[in-house]
């Protein structure tokens, strides 16, 4: 190109310094031919002289024409080509605007000017959010406890109306932007959600039924100050977060932080699209806040999308997923007053159903089993059944047992799909009367649980019938007494054994009339960890009735005591295999003691000792015998169970006493009619407490108000009476010096341990001649 253009400055100098071939017309300074030559330099001047008399030469004017023959014919090409390339543009094309896009919402059925159908959404496109409305991204502000995104609650997408009539269309398949979701999420750094381990608990919400169900627990939830509430709305309406508070009559005194997770175009989004949202959505949730449970509504008027959205977000998180069933407000409104620990623990929990039948009480059985099919389990799934059967099995039990289903056949879980377990029966095989300890080693080996931790036993006598809603107290008791910030942080976790659903009406010897404690006389600080709590006020004390934890004045309330019982109580997995391993060693050693007395009978000291401690007999034989066991271990150990207030107990079971059968290892004893005689009198004594129609929520709320005003539940530890194993009232520290005294007592005359052992050892250690 460079030779054919001849475009170089540069190239010209060089080419003027060329010597030049003389012309054919003339020599030396001029020639013939050199007239013409010399008009035109004489006209235009000369543009360069060379020495030796060379004749001047014009650099424009030598152009080879070989040269300029390329020239042309590289114009006619170009020109050529410009030419077809316009002749042959397609001219049925319209004009290109190429102004930014506007998708307009068509209504269904509405044609355009014309008369014909509506365009359909666009679908696949990128379209830019706002920019083709006019609006500009909602900023988010806390207000009143609060973060509320959008200008006056302006959420995404809010400038796309909604169909006036017919199926909604949902077609926007564009890429997902969450233009209001940020701003809350950075407003809540006070709350820790940086951290795994907080007290942030989150409710979403798709449907607008939804969110009127969810917006009153929230609201009560968020009243309880235990735990930071968050409410997400993922919905499709475009109604503002304001109009939504407005409507559900949400203030600032529900200390909610609102967060707008819609994305831009949800109104018209499909399904995939918006149960991607909920995905996305939760990760940066995730991020910010780490809510240590979500809770949503699990009934069919949520979303689809967000439910699948929800679980498939919930299969790499931490946070425990809280389904609530149909009516949980109503059902399982106790929730609202547990913190972020419990809450987080909601799934976690395992419970089994243990019930040791007696022979001769088919009917007592029938009635057990035919409430437990009643029994409202809306809390979770439905626990596993085990059905210990005697030897001989009554005819009406057999029969019964053949139609009975378990789980219930209107029973299902908490996601809605129905359980497919079954009931476990187990039958003795010996056909001979079982002593104590047989009793007692069968009756503990049909349970073990698989995680310590959350893997509890709920033991039920055949005499018990339950309310429908047990289940819940069972889970709200638990969730209150064993896993809460409180019980943690105070260690009262460590002395539970478990928790009673009824109330016994004698002490442990099957004579002494037993009454219930009243509330204490003195209630501590909240929050403060009691050493020495105060003595509860006896049945003649002074105050009226004013429910659950009635304060000062002196009502019924529950309590702790040292003494377990056998009719319906909860045993925690911690404690139900130290019970284990505390029967498998004293067996073992009173094995050792036997052999050893067989061959050593002038030493009988040491033996009349532990003979004294282990045949001094405290639990009636009205009674299993695997109940003087679990004294013994609650004596050794300080530890206590949680027994409900006279109230709440009549809305949990009763016990009958009207077919009363003396336990199986007893049925031959020369006591027995003893024994009967004592159930006698006990039920001439006291009246049976009835099942009440009061609902288990009413009744526990009932008289438990906080300071604020606001129904608080189950009373703390701290406020709770504590009574010794004989039912005597007494403080922690009265509990702590009995339990000392007494496994002192028992390491030395069972245990194998000498007085030099017994300062090193720990205070857990019972047995010195094997690990315990």
């Amino acid at each position: 190109m460079q030779g054919l253009f001849l475009s170089d400055v540069e190239l010209g100098k060089k080419d003027d310094d060329h010597n030049r071939p003389r012309s054919s017309g003339g020599s030396g300074g001029g020639g013939g031919g050199g007239g013409i030559v010399s008009g035109i330099v004489g006209s235009v001047g000369v543009s360069g002289l060379s020495g030796g008399g060379r004749t001047p030469t014009l650099a424009f004017l030598r152009v080879q024409p070989r040269k300029l023959l390329r020239r042309f014919l590289f114009v006619f090409l170009v020109a050529a080509a410009v030419y077809l390339f316009i002749r042959h543009l397609p001219s049925d094309l319209p004009i290109r605007d190429r102004r930014r896009p506007v998708y307009k919402h068509q209504v269904p059925g509405d044609g355009q000017a014309g008369g014909g159908s509506p365009a359909p959404y666009m679908q696949g496109q990128q379209q830019q959010p706002y920019g083709n409305q006019g609006q500009s991204p909602p900023p988010s502000s806390p207000r009143g406890g609060s973060a509320k995104a959008g200008k006056g609650g302006e959420p995404p997408g809010a400038g796309i109306p909604e169909p006036a009539s017919g199926p909604a269309v949902y077609s926007y398949n564009g890429p997902l932007r969450f233009l209001a979701l940020g701003t809350s999420l950075r407003a809540i750094t006070r709350t820790h959600g940086g951290y795994q381990h907080n007290k942030n608990v989150l409710f979403a919400a798709g449907s607008v039924q939804s969110i009127a169900a969810l917006l009153p627990l929230a609201c009560q939830m968020g009243s309880q100050l235990r735990s930071y509430v968050h409410f997400a709305v993922m919905s499709r309406s475009g109604i503002s977060l304001d109009e939504l508070q407005d409507i559900n009559g949400i203030d600032a005194s529900c200390n909610i932080f609102f967060h707008d997770a819609r994305p831009d175009f949800a109104s018209i989004s499909i399904d995939k699209r918006m149960e991607k949202s909920v995905e996305m959505a939760m990760s940066h949730v995730e991020l910010y806040m780490h809510p240590q449970a979500v809770i949503v509504d699990g009934s069919n008027t949520e979303e689809a999308y967000l439910l699948k959205g929800i679980r498939s977000y919930n299969k790499g998180s931490q946070a425990a997923l809280i389904e609530l069933p149909t009516n949980a407000a109503k059902r399982l409104g106790w929730l609202t007053t547990l913190d972020s620990a419990s809450l987080s623990s909601w799934n976690k929990i395992s419970v089994d159903i243990l019930i040791h039948a007696y022979p001769g009480a088919s009917g007592s059985l029938i009635r057990l089993l035919r409430s437990l099919s009643s029994a409202d389990f809306g809390a979770g799934p439905v626990p596993h059944l085990t059905i210990e059967l005697p030897q001989t099995v009554d005819p009406p039990t057999d029969e019964f047992l053949k139609t009975f289903q378990w789980p219930p056949a209107d029973a299902a879980d908490v996601a809605g799909t129905p359980t497919t377990r079954h009931p476990t029966l187990r039958h003795r095989i010996p056909k001979h009367g079982v002593r104590e300890e047989e009793s007692s080693v069968r009756f503990l080996e049909s349970f073990w649980p698989a995680n310590l931790q959350y893997s509890h036993v709920l033991v039920l006598s055949p005499q018990t019938e339950l309310a429908p809603d047990f289940f819940s107290y069972v889970k709200y008791a638990l969730l209150e007494y064993r896993y809460s910030n409180a019980a943690l942080l105070q260690e009262w976790d460590k002395r539970l054994f478990g928790l009673s659903l009824a109330l016994p009406s004698t002490a442990l010897d099957g004579t002494t009339t037993f009454t219930p404690p009243f509330a204490l006389k003195k209630q501590p600080a909240a929050g403060t960890k009691r050493s020495t709590p105060p003595v509860a006020v006896g049945a003649d004390g002074e105050g009226e009735s004013k429910g659950e934890g009635g304060g000062e004045g002196g009502g019924p309330t529950s309590f702790l005591w040292q003494a377990p019982n056998s009719n319906a109580v909860l045993f925690l997995g911690e404690r139900w295999v130290e019970l284990h391993r505390f029967v498998a060693q004293l067996l073992e050693t009173q094995q050792a003691e036997k052999q050893q007395a067989e061959k050593q009978q002038p030493e009988q000291q040491q033996q009349q000792q532990t003979d004294l401690l282990l045949t001094e007999k405290r639990v009636s034989k009205r009674f299993p015998a695997w109940l003087e066991h679990a004294l013994r271990l609650c004596r050794a150990r300080g530890l206590w169970l949680v027994y409900p207030s006279a109230p709440v107990a009549g809305a949990l079971a009763t016990v009958h006493n009207e077919l009363y059968q003396p336990p199986e290892e007893y049925a031959a004893d020369d006591d027995v009619a003893g024994v009967r005689e004592e159930g006698d009198a006990v039920r001439a004594h006291g009246d049976e407490v009835r099942l009440g129609s009061r609902a288990l929520l009413d009744t526990l709320l009932s008289g438990r108000r906080s300071s604020s005003g606001s129904s608080s539940g189950l009373a703390p530890f701290s406020d709770l009476p504590l009574l010794a194993w004989d039912g005597q009232p007494a403080t922690l520290a009265d509990i702590d010096e009995q339990a000392a005294a007494y496994a002192n007592r028992f390491r030395r005359t069972v245990g194998g341990c000498t007085e030099g052992m017994l300062s090193a050892l720990r205070p857990e250690t019972l047995f010195c001649n094997e690990d315990d």
